[in-house]
């Protein structure tokens, strides 16, 4: 079976001590800086041994800014990297460093609503200086983010961001298994943040950061082996683009989207949404050779990070992609389904929601107020007409939907607006059935991308109780309307 592998230079120190001294760091929220790759992730493995984290406001020096960036990291750099081994639990304590309230989203995780991390819907908001613990374990393998899911606009935008791998059951599966976070960092030459949200970008298709990064760094070169089988992990951890990716230097084929196998397909340009990730497979060049990462979705290619091959050659056969096992997942039977048109577009007003009953948490106890998730108090965009109440203290307006468990569910969203909406549901996974406009094959995710004007069709099986959100992943949107919630019985 194939190993997974680090590039040579550095493979003596992370066989070494550097696996524990990483999960000794986080533990009193703290990240290592010396013991990984240029370039990669530092990575941290869970396997039933509880961590915590701390996000805190710290110093991020970016390329080509005169000052420090005041970034909000759980830990001393951006994205820290969990791996658990399939079955095995996640257990994450989240002790705020902040000076306001916090918690944190297990983005695309298939989880108990309890622990879904959704300020006034599944818990309370971590306050300063209190703690939180998330224990569950993943059901399904796959590549996953966790971020904060309060004030989403400015934490989102300042880092508070994660990756969540759950290895297959077979384990690994690929000579080298490398994740590539993406994404723009909104600040200005002297380092500053620029304001997260604007009415110009909120009201189109977001406010558009500065500096494009991969895993923290611009234009990173990776070292990996040479004719080695790499499973490459993008994640879409902008706020707001979208990027059309593509690779340059190798073969590269489509083996996972948003974390869910498909049969492989060659890679001809992959849309890729906010929060959206995919999976590819590819052969690494012999020695010498590079393979790039590129954005096509921009008036000229943008060389996202390169990967360089070093030593001797891992394979001499002919590549062929290898497939991972498909996932179980209840089969939505049309046929029998709730049928719902959720139409997606733009609302000036916002709806009056006074004198709602209050929510009832997994935990049992009522919360009769909510705290508006967005600042601003503006109402730009609605879900089926409804919006998501904004202005100060406001009652949690009524589902959207509501299923019994065991429902099969068809959602068809219709964009009445100019500009695309990266859709996501949480606690369920989706069949992607169908798209008038961006071709695609039929897949699972929880998040899909639907353009100006299209028709996309998905179902699934509503089979995790409790109060899940639906909502677009470009953060302005969510954060000034394009936000629901449903209930499963």
């Amino acid at each position: 079976m194939p190993r997974r592998i680090s590039p040579p230079s550095r493979r003596a120190v992370l066989a070494g001590g550097g696996a524990a001294l990483a999960t000794s760091l986080l533990r009193c929220g703290a990240m290592p800086t010396d013991t990984t790759p240029a370039g990669r992730l530092e990575e941290t493995r869970l396997d039933d041994q509880a961590v915590t984290l701390v996000p805190a406001q710290r110093p991020l020096q970016l390329a080509g800014k005169s000052g420090a960036t005041p970034a909000w990291l759980y830990g001393d750099k951006p994205y820290p990297l969990f791996r658990v081994s399939s079955r095995k639990s996640v257990n994450v304590t989240l002790v705020n460093g902040l000076m306001e309230h916090t918690s944190i989203h297990w983005h695309g995780v298939r989880l108990r609503n309890a622990m879904d991390g959704v300020p006034y819907v599944t818990q309370l908001p971590v306050q300063p200086g209190k703690r939180f613990q998330y224990t569950f374990v993943p059901p399904d393998s796959g590549t996953y983010i966790f971020h904060s899911h309060c004030n989403t606009a400015e934490q989102f935008g300042r880092g508070l961001i994660g990756v969540l791998v759950v290895e297959e059951p077979e384990g690994m599966l690929f000579d080298d298994d490398i994740v590539l976070v993406i994404k723009d960092w909104r600040v200005a030459e002297d380092g500053s943040f620029l304001p997260f949200i604007t009415i110009d970008g909120a009201s189109r298709a977001g406010s558009f950061g500065t500096l494009r990064t991969v895993n923290g760094v611009t234009a990173p070169e990776i070292a990996t082996l040479a004719g080695a089988d790499l499973r490459l992990r993008l994640v879409n951890a902008d706020s707001t683009r979208v990027a059309e990716l593509g690779i340059e230097g190798a073969n590269a084929f489509v083996i996972a989207i948003d974390g869910n196998a498909v049969e492989p397909f060659a890679l001809d340009g992959w849309r890729l949404g906010p929060a959206m990730r995919v999976d590819l497979a590819l052969r690494s060049p012999q020695a010498g050779g590079k393979v790039a990462l590129v954005d096509y979705f921009a008036a000229q290619p943008v060389r996202l990070a390169t990967l360089a091959s070093e030593g001797v050659s891992q394979h001499s056969a002919a590549f062929t992609p290898r497939a991972l096992k498909p996932r179980g997942f209840s089969e939505p039977v049309v046929a029998n389904a709730q049928v719902h048109q959720l139409k997606l577009s733009e609302s000036a007003v916002a709806t009056d929601y006074s004198g709602l009953a209050p929510i009832v948490l997994p935990d049992g106890s009522r919360i009769d107020l909510l705290d508006s998730l967005c600042s601003n108090g503006r109402t730009l965009w609605a879900i089926d007409g409804k919006t998501w109440p904004q202005n100060g203290h406001e009652h949690l307006p009524p589902p959207l939907m509501t299923f019994k468990r065991g429902d099969t569910a068809l959602i068809e969203f219709l964009n009445t607006t100019p500009h695309v909406h990266p859709m996501h549901l949480h606690g369920h996974s989706f069949k992607v059935l169908s798209a008038s406009k961006l071709q695609r094959p039929v897949h699972w995710a929880d998040t899909v991308l639907v353009m100006p004007d299209e028709r996309v069709r998905i179902a699934f099986v509503a089979d995790n109780p409790g109060n899940w959100m639906i909502h677009c992943h470009i953060i302005e949107h969510q954060d000034t309307g394009m936000m629901a919630w449903f209930q499963v019985t």
